[in-house]
């Protein structure tokens, strides 16, 4: 097409790593290597270990276990050993609080104090509504990840954070893990695609980790065409990818159009809405509710449309009518993807950083899953098995095991990254009792449950101290070893 030569081609189809990302870890690394040396562990840049820290979702239990890990870590002088942090679902609402900070990781008590202090607040319902509308008006690709986002993830966050990855770049310090934020393409999920399932978001690209498809963060949501950029659309803000981040994909999320019922309360005027929803259907009711002339029960509308015909994180598709190798045809062949929480998938974010080109060593796995805390692992090793990526074998674990983990789990395997697996509850932190039952839904919690979860969560790093330095220590072993099997 003539008019595409007005555009910059801005996907990115390959699978090294992007310069910003190298340079940040090139002087993260840096940073690793005098972490080790303080804990006497010496070695060179060249067998020093590539570590990660990946988050399970688990709602707000997800993302106060993890602001308590890292603060153990802190503590204990180990955060510095950490070289990426990958999370999904609750978990990020941790990441983005913490990256909005420079250095965060050089003062995470104050960090930590500031996080307590902002969920003690709230959000008005007037508040929600103005946001709201900036959506519904702004966006092309208007969902319900943007009404969960606005009235669902502020009563757990307690704030509407309108800042783009394209503000957060400039305080973005080299000094802290790298962070890489991952969702699902829903579509390539109930297709089976594993390959074009997992998306990751990092501050400077986003796209499908395992085939090597990419653009700029902060064009990720415009349209595109054959690689060009064609129309712009908002920057993703932090308090839409906190909602595309999170959602409960159940009938029992409905629950949430109920806030905007009662905040409005004028329960006649619903009553008469269900009713034409029943008669003319979804599209014909919100038409037809735009000649009320109230702005309010049109994003009502609007709402319950979305919920009938369930539409969830829908957003253009950088790849529509691109021919990329590694990527199936039915992908790149749609105008729209739908970006949803990859807990529906897999509740661990273990996919992006297989990519080989991050090299990694090693990773730790924080679980905060409600239920089995080996799920994440076991359906890892299944995916990877089938996308032919090193990845260790997972035993089968008893129901004994399963409902009274230990705190501290080692998996290895041949040419591929050690995984030390830590679930949240378990029957050191938390005397024999198992699981106290912090559900992942019953949010927000009160203070002293917030005191609890951080403390549970820290046990774990501070129990384990000795073990995590144990376990560094054989990987760079073991890089000696191969090194010198080629001398």
């Amino acid at each position: 097409c003539p008019w595409l030569i007005f555009y910059s081609i801005t996907v990115r189809i390959g699978h090294s790593l992007n310069e910003a990302e190298k340079n940040h870890v090139t002087s993260r690394r840096e940073s690793v290597l005098e972490c080790l040396k303080r804990h006497e562990i010496h070695c060179s840049l060249v067998k020093m270990p590539n570590i990660a820290l990946v988050a399970s979702g688990g709602s707000e239990r997800a993302m106060l276990g993890l602001l308590g890990s890292l603060l153990a870590l802190f503590q204990d002088d180990l955060l510095d050993c950490v070289l990426y942090l990958a999370g999904l679902s609750g978990s990020t609402w941790c990441m983005v609080s913490l990256y909005k900070e420079p250095n965060w990781s050089s003062k995470l008590e104050k960090v930590k104090e500031d996080i307590q202090n902002k969920l003690g607040g709230n959000i008005s319902f007037k508040e929600k509504c103005k946001k709201l509308k900036r959506y519904y008006r702004e966006k092309d690709n208007f969902s319900l990840t943007d009404f969960w986002a606005v009235l669902y993830i502020t009563m757990i966050v307690k704030e509407i954070d309108e800042q783009t990855f394209s503000d957060l770049r400039s305080k973005q310090s080299t000094k802290d893990p790298y962070p890489i934020y991952t969702v699902i393409d829903k579509q390539s999920h109930e297709d089976k695609l594993d390959a074009d399932t997992f998306v990751e978001i990092t501050p400077h690209e986003t796209g499908y980790s395992i085939p090597g498809a990419f653009v700029d963060t902060s064009s990720f949501g415009s349209q595109f065409d054959q690689g060009a950029q064609i129309k712009d659309q908002p920057e993703m803000d932090m308090m839409f990818l906190q909602g595309e981040l999170k959602q409960h994909i159940s009938w029992s999320s409905v629950y949430f159009v109920d806030i905007v019922i009662r905040g409005v309360r004028k329960a006649s005027l619903i009553s008469y809405f269900l009713m034409l929803i029943r008669r003319k259907g979804p599209i014909m009711f919100c038409n037809h509710s735009l000649n009320i002339g109230n702005r309010i029960w049109e994003n009502i509308a609007k709402c319950i449309e979305l919920v009938v015909c369930w539409v969830w994180g829908t957003t253009y598709n950088f790849l529509h009518n691109m021919t990329a190798a590694e990527v199936s045809p039915s992908v790149c062949g749609e105008t729209i993807r739908q970006y949803v929480d990859a807990g529906i998938a897999i509740n661990s974010p273990f996919l992006p950083l297989l990519r080989r080109e991050r090299h990694i060593d090693l990773i730790v796995s924080l679980d905060f899953s409600e239920n089995d805390p080996f799920e994440s692992l076991t359906e890892t090793a299944k995916m990877c098995k089938r996308l032919h990526i090193d990845f260790p074998e997972v035993p089968k674990m008893s129901k004994e095991e399963k409902s009274a983990p230990k705190d501290f789990y080692v998996f290895e395997g041949h040419n591929a990254p050690a995984v030390i697996h830590i679930p949240l509850f378990n029957i050191v932190n938390c005397d024999d009792k198992g699981n106290p039952n912090m559900n992942a839904h019953k949010c927000p919690y009160s203070s002293d449950l917030i005191e609890e979860l951080l403390e549970k969560a820290g046990l774990n790093i501070k129990n384990n101290k000795r073990s995590l330095l144990t376990e560094i220590k054989k990987i760079i072993q073991r890089k000696q070893s191969h090194i010198c099997s080629f001398c």
